[in-house]
């Protein structure tokens, strides 16, 4: 086999699982799953129906996907953060499917552990998200957020290293990308 599931997990019919995936104990991955190539799956994750996983994706224990939750390429999701797909659930009076809000986070953002995201948003490429944070609306790209609501409290190289604006261009003191300051909510990558 070319990924490995641990015995104490499910996996349910029609789901794919790319070469180098390992799930682990007491997870289970629901119908017309996609996970893609080298991803972790940790303790006691739940994957929901339809959810798309790209490569190299790491999911901490403890966390569920919901339908409607797109994860792609090196995402990290930090132990039991929580994601949402339905704005005002109530209990005698079920959402149908259609209802369900769309969550996208986008290639390379960290999630911070026990942080919530609120669903119908969209988590931007490289975003750092706080621990413990509740996030309510879209992140820009490469901003660093945290906080109940999360803010933008500054900005992250795609290393994930802080990078700090004193004019208009700055360069990462880590890896050498180099960003320049669109505006308050933009910043943009440029070598």
């Amino acid at each position: 086999m070319e990924y490995s599931i641990h015995e104490s997990s499910f996996v349910d019919k029609n789901v794919r699982i790319g070469k180098g995936t390992k799930i682990w104990h007491f997870s289970h991955i629901l119908s017309n799953v996609s996970i893609g190539k080298n991803c972790i799956i940790g303790q006691n994750v739940c994957v929901g129906p339809n959810v798309k996983i790209g490569n190299n994706v790491k999911i901490q224990n403890n966390v569920s996907v919901y339908e409607g939750v797109t994860l792609e390429d090196d995402v990290f999701c930090g132990p039991s953060m929580v994601f949402t797909n339905v704005n005002i659930p109530r209990s005698a009076h079920p959402k149908k499917k259609s209802e369900y809000k769309k969550t996208l986070v986008q290639k390379g953002t960290t999630i911070g552990a026990n942080s919530t995201i609120v669903c119908g948003i969209t988590l931007g490429k490289h975003c750092l998200v706080g621990a413990g944070s509740v996030v309510t609306r879209d992140v820009p790209g490469h901003a660093m957020v945290y906080g109940v609501p999360a803010k933008i409290q500054g900005w992250v190289c795609e290393c994930g290293n802080k990078i700090v604006f004193n004019e208009k261009k700055t360069t990462c003191n880590k890896c050498g990308k180099t960003y320049k300051k669109i505006n308050k909510q933009t910043i943009e990558f440029i070598g």
